[in-house]
C-alpha cells in the first residue's frame, strides 16, 4: 500500500469528533490508536477491541503522526525555533490531532 493510500485512510471532518482526525469511516482518532500503540498495545489486541479496523488503518494513523512531525519540524526550523521540547509543542497546539 502506497503512502497516498494510507492517507486517504485518515479523515478530518468538523462533523466527526469535532474535526479531529479519524480513521475514514470511523469515529475512532488517530491520537487514540497512536496512543494505544505507545502503550504498549499490539496491532493484533487493537484490531480485537476494534474489529472493524485493519492493520493498514494502524499504519495510517503512525504515517499521519509522521507528517504532523514532519510538519512541526519544519515549522520550527523555519521560525527559528528548532530547539524545543516536546511539552514546548504540546503547549503550543503543534502535537493536537
Amino acid at each position: 500500500m502506497t503512502d497516498q493510500e494510507l492517507r486517504e485512510r485518515i479523515e478530518v471532518d468538523p462533523k466527526v469528533m469535532v474535526g479531529k482526525p479519524c480513521i475514514r469511516g470511523t469515529r475512532l482518532p488517530v491520537r487514540m490508536i497512536v496512543n494505544l500503540l505507545a502503550h504498549g498495545v499490539t496491532f493484533v489486541e487493537i484490531i480485537a477491541e476494534y474489529p472493524r479496523l485493519t492493520r493498514e488503518d494502524i499504519l495510517a494513523c503512525l504515517l499521519y503522526a509522521a507528517d504532523v512531525l514532519e510538519r512541526t519540524w519544519l515549522g520550527a526550523v523555519v521560525e527559528g525555533t528548532a530547539t524545543v521540547t516536546v511539552a514546548e509543542l504540546v503547549n503550543r497546539g503543534s502535537l493536537d490531532g
